[in-house]
Order: C-alpha cells, then sequence, then structure tokens
C-alpha cells in the first residue's frame, strides 16, 4: 500500500455529492448524515496486488455461478496460489456448490468497480450497468490463463485514493437513498438496479482505506459493514 496522504476535505466533497444527487435523481441524505472520513484523515488504496487477486476471485466466483466447474474456479486459484483470497463461503461455493449462485452472480459490478479502481475502466456511472469489455479484461481460467499472465497482459494503473474516495462518499449517498426508497415503500431512485450500487460501494468500502481517529484497521471482503 502507498502510504496514505491526507484525504480531500470530506465536508467540500459532501456539498459536491448532492450536487451530483440531484443530477441523478436521488434525494439528498438527512441533514447530519454522517461523513465517509473526518478533516485531516489520511486515505490510501489497499496494494495493487491485492485488488487484482480480489478481481481474480470474483472473476471464478461469477464463473462458478454461472455454471463453470471447480477445476476451472477453485482449482484455478489454488494452482495460482491465490487460495487464501478467497473467503471460506467462496470457496464452499466455487469446490462445492454451496452458495445462492444468484447472488453471487451480482458480484458483476463489484468487479466492475475492481476494474474502475485499477485503472481498467474508464466510469463508473450510477446510472449505467458494467461494460461490455469486463469479460476480455479478466483472467481467461477456461484456458488456465495464469495469474501472472493475465497481470502482464492487463497491467494496472490504480487510482488516485482522492478520486476513489470521491467516490465512494457519492455511492454511500447513494445507497441511503436506495435504502430509504425500500423503507418508504417507494420505486427506487436512479436508472439502474439498487444491487448496482451496493456492490460498487463493497468495493470501495474494502478498497479505499482511512486513517484517523474513528477508523478501524481495513478488513476482510467479508466483514466489510454496509449496514449504515
Amino acid at each position: 500500500m502507498s502510504p496514505p496522504a491526507e484525504a480531500p476535505d470530506p465536508i467540500a466533497i459532501r456539498a459536491a455529492t448532492l450536487a451530483d444527487l440531484a443530477e441523478l435523481g436521488f434525494p439528498p441524505p438527512p441533514d447530519g448524515y454522517p461523513l465517509v472520513w473526518e478533516p485531516g484523515d489520511r486515505v490510501a488504496l489497499r496494494p495493487t496486488a491485492e485488488i487484482e487477486a480480489r478481481a481474480a476471485v470474483l472473476n471464478t466466483v461469477l464463473g462458478a455461478s454461472f455454471g463453470a466447474p471447480p477445476e476451472q474456479t477453485a482449482g484455478w486459484l489454488d494452482r495460482n496460489g491465490l487460495r487464501a483470497h478467497a473467503t471460506d463461503p467462496e470457496w464452499k461455493f466455487m469446490a462445492d456448490g454451496e452458495g445462492p449462485a444468484e447472488l453471487y452472480g451480482l458480484h458483476i459490478e463489484a468487479l466492475w468497480g475492481l476494474a474502475w479502481l485499477l485503472g481498467i475502466a474508464e466510469e463508473l456511472d450510477p446510472s449505467q450497468y458494467c461494460g461490455d469489455g469486463l469479460a476480455l479484461w479478466l483472467p481467461d481460467t477456461a484456458a488456465d490463463e495464469t495469474f501472472e499472465a493475465w497481470r502482464a497482459r492487463s497491467p494496472s494503473h490504480p487510482r488516485s485514493p482522492d478520486e476513489a474516495a470521491v467516490l465512494l462518499d457519492l455511492h454511500y449517498c447513494l445507497d441511503w437513498g436506495h435504502v430509504q426508497a425500500l423503507i418508504d415503500g417507494t420505486p427506487h431512485p436512479g436508472t439502474t438496479q439498487p444491487y448496482v450500487i451496493g456492490q460498487r460501494r463493497w468495493t470501495l468500502e474494502w478498497a479505499v482505506v482511512f486513517s484517523g481517529p474513528f477508523h478501524e484497521p481495513p478488513v476482510p471482503w467479508d466483514e466489510v459493514d454496509l449496514s449504515s
């Protein structure tokens, strides 16, 4: 992980987020809605290799959700030294078919978020679904392309932590809009399904690492808290 740098002014970023919410057709969160980070906090991204490994894992999880055999999913991770990067539920799903395939299939939007963080996807537009080029970028596990060969074929150019933090604040507030609509029993705002925002927020919450008085150390993928 690169050395943390001072995060952008969260109050100014929130003001910009509120303007973006209006453009996207989302309601603003209530006054006093928590900031994602505080003035003076520092920000960094997880190491690039760790983000790439998470992308490789989600690629195999998605493959399993569409019926790829264990040799092509869990087996591929094992052969490439990536077993430790999969959560226990992910591994059981790929190796033994235990788990909800329809929910794991939603990770395609989390993968798009990772592609954006790595500088592969050009945009992370909340009004659009993931781009058509995602499959071409990902490791070709059917051909047993190795993790290292994939990294060489598709070199990463990670986004700046500031840029990622800005989009995290946006997705944090977008997610509130979807949750509030569910509570109110009203149609969801925006033009994409709520899972798009939720999956991308998951990616950003995991990858963007803040340090300061009110932040805990970064957590594993399956311990990211999206409840607030």
